[in-house]
């Protein structure tokens, strides 16, 4: 069920909370949908029931939405049913967890089963996904549980082991033993987590990679790889990174086939070392890998059998580990391996997938944004009116690395742009946006100061740093290496008006920090003052004149009410005919009177009423400013300027809030709900600042709604 704005932002205050308590991290995970699953698996045993989980039921909805939805004949003899109905003895894990574990079924996520394959190499990482403590003998209640990294959180998935199955087989993926299960309720919670199994088809094996270490991954063509590759292969071993490496198949019909060298073409292989050993007069470097099938290796220079290990001795022999066995490992050249192999992937894990104290860990900064259509949605370069509305994060780098070469001092760094859920999304017909990211760097008067960087600024610099392209895709990740010192990150769809969450993580070799800029909420209440009578102008006279003559005399007190002072602001403003409005409405004057009601009557006096007038003229100066082409609405990409010109300095969350809360279906804003929106902020301002002792105020229910239903 979508969310409606107050809803979205409830919910993400209450995501921030429990971040600052800890929730989210791998020893304390968010709990999807909810579910506690150790308070769930015991209300089973007590019960002697078994858990049926009603968020991911078994039905055609688990399904999916279009080829396993309702229509699809392909559901219509799907059964399903729990292990103990398919098999006698059934067990979570047989053996231990290997890649024989994992056979594909009718479901295009062969990319998913790749990187289970892979996370089964590293058994530290493979039982934070899958946890070990489940069983199908001692206390078995029909439930199990997943971990997998979501957009910097960590959540706890729980299911029910009821499987689609056809003729009694398991219709998705299963192990070679056929009473072993583990890998195909692996399957079953990353459909849950994405809202179907359909849901799963087609993807990359990084994208699941990253989900269950929350690492981030960099590509490498061999044919466009950097100078420093091997440097960059050995620190990313040294840092626990995982990596993979592939030779592209150009013929369909050789698909996994072995060439005369012993290397498979459209296989997946992984890096295990990168090291540099004395070989004869010179020293040589040189790469293991591993076949995930366990045999057929490589037979050119440096494999198992080779001459080259000859003139090693038994110590360096010893140090590299090598062997002469059939297991699928094998060293070879780092020229050799450049020559033969066409990509490499690099998952970089982050430092909370880490144990070993000894393992150099990257520092990494997370930052999740948003871009609103009409507020923070501006678009690539390409559109320079909008551009510079895009989500800002200062990046600061303040230690170079240690083996900077030729004397240059420089930061190496890796950032990686994420857009969220447009894979869940998939049945309300979301696809991916083409998003990418540029990189500016902070002029030295401006170190420090933490402003959204303003349009100016982006017409007359060109980005010190970019990614390569937009590109469709998941995430987009590149390495840099710039200069210590202070960068804007701009992340953004290529086109503009395209609204999405996006995770920005900022991984560095050195200490780093990156924030998202406008972090300050502040408001100069500056109140114009009065004008004396001999400055009054024809329009104040005539102001003065219909004053008295809905409140009566001054001298009688006489006040006026909020039907009054509408029916007088409108007869004003509607004799400006460059101000595009529709009139101000009765709830819009109640709450002027509101912000300037000293005495609590619910009504104004001439004192009062001419403090809001002042008000509204210097706000008119302001609308009329930022009226584009004399057309009487502000654009709502320009509202941040008004309002700051207005004395409110927000963040981007609330400039998104106000465009969605004042903005109308062309994302412009007429007169009267731009002067709305500024009597709320300055009304709001002032109520927490009745209550601010140190940034934060605390009331009661009662005091609340004291505030906000008189505002």
């Amino acid at each position: 069920m979508p969310y409606t704005p107050s809803g979205f932002f409830c919910d993400r205050l209450i995501r921030e909370r429990e971040r600052r308590d800890g929730e989210g991290s791998l020893s304390k995970p968010l709990r999807f949908s909810g579910q506690d699953f150790t308070a769930l698996k015991q209300e089973c045993l007590t019960k002697k029931c078994l858990f049926e989980d009603d968020t991911f039921p078994a039905s055609v909805e688990s399904l999916g939405y279009k080829e396993l939805g309702h229509k699809s004949n392909k559901v219509k003899n799907i059964v399903w049913r729990r292990p103990k109905e398919i098999c006698e003895n059934p067990q979570f894990i047989v053996g231990g967890a290997s890649r024989t574990d994992i056979c594909q079924g009718d479901l295009g996520d062969c990319w998913l089963l790749a990187a289970i394959a892979c996370l089964t190499l590293n058994e530290k990482l493979l039982y934070r996904v899958v946890p070990q403590d489940q069983s199908y003998s001692e206390g078995y209640g029909g439930i199990f549980h997943f971990q997998f990294w979501r957009y910097g959180d960590w959540v706890d998935v729980v299911i029910d082991d009821r499987i689609p199955t056809f003729n009694n087989q398991l219709v998705f993926t299963k192990s070679a033993e056929r009473n072993e299960f583990w890998s195909a309720l692996l399957e079953k919670a990353y459909a849950k987590l994405h809202g179907s199994y359909e849901a799963l088809k087609g993807g990359n094996t990084t994208e699941a990679m990253e989900d269950f270490t929350g690492g981030v991954t960099e590509f490498y063509e061999m044919k466009e790889a950097p100078k420093e590759l091997y440097k960059i292969m050995k620190k990313a071993l040294e840092r626990g990174s995982m990596m993979g490496c592939s030779i592209d198949s150009l013929v369909p019909a050789r698909f996994e086939t072995r060439t005369v060298t012993g290397l498979v073409k459209g296989h997946a292989y992984s890096v295990t070392a990168v090291e540099e050993s004395q070989h004869k007069a010179s020293k040589v470097r040189l790469v293991r890998l591993r076949n995930p099938w366990g045999q057929v290796e490589w037979n050119g220079p440096w494999s198992d059998n080779s001459k080259e290990w000859v003139s090693l001795s038994k110590g360096e022999k010893d140090q590299l580990q090598h062997q002469s066995a059939e297991d699928g490992e094998f060293w070879m050249s780092f020229e050799d391996f450049k020559k033969n192999y066409t990509k490499i992937e690099i998952c970089n894990l982050t430092p909370d997938a880490l144990e070993d104290d000894k393992i150099h860990k990257w520092t990494v900064s997370v930052n999740e944004g948003r871009w609103v259509r009409g507020c923070s949605a501006g678009g690539c370069r390409n559109y320079p009116d909008t551009f510079w509305t895009n989500p800002q994060f200062r990046l600061c780098l303040l230690e170079e690395d240690d083996d900077s070469e030729d004397n240059e001092v420089a930061c190496s760094f890796v950032v990686s742009l994420m857009q969220k859920n447009r894979r869940k999304e998939r049945k309300l017909g979301a696809n991916l946006f083409t998003i990418g990211f540029a990189i500016y760097e902070v002029p030295k008067e401006m170190h420090g100061n933490k402003q959204h960087m303003q349009k100016d600024f982006f017409l007359f610099n060109s980005s010190k740093a970019r990614c390569k392209s937009y590109i469709n895709l998941r995430e987009v990740t590149q390495r840099f290496r710039l200069s210590p010192g202070e960068y804007v990150i701009i992340p953004s769809t290529y086109e503009p008006h395209q609204e999405g969450e996006f995770i920005l993580r900022v991984f560095s070799e050195k200490r780093n920090t990156s924030e998202e800029i406008e972090n300050r909420i502040e408001a100069d209440h500056t109140v114009p003052a009065p004008a004396n009578a001999g400055e009054e102008s024809e329009e104040d006279q005539q102001f003065r004149s219909l004053f008295q003559q809905i409140a009566g005399d001054v001298s009688t007190e006489m006040e006026v009410t909020a039907n009054e002072l509408k029916n007088v602001l409108n007869r004003v403003v509607s004799k400006h005919k460059d101000l595009n409005t529709e009139g101000f409405s009765l709830e819009c004057c109640r709450s002027m009177i509101a912000l300037v009601d000293m005495d609590g009557t619910g009504r104004l006096s001439l004192q009062e009423f001419r403090h809001l007038w002042n008000k509204i003229k210097q706000w008119q100066g302001i609308f009329r400013h930022y009226s584009s082409d004399q057309a009487g609405i502000i654009n709502s990409y320009e509202m941040r300027n008004a309002i700051n010109d207005a004395g409110f300095r927000l963040n981007n969350q609330l400039y998104d809030i106000i465009t969605m809360r004042y903005a109308n279906e062309g994302m412009n804003i007429d007169f009267d709900s731009f002067i709305s929106c500024l009597v709320r902020l300055e009304a709001m301002f002032r109520a927490f600042q009745a209550f601010d002792q140190d940034g934060t105020i605390r009331l009661s229910v009662l005091e609340w709604l004291q505030l906000t239903m008189y505002a």
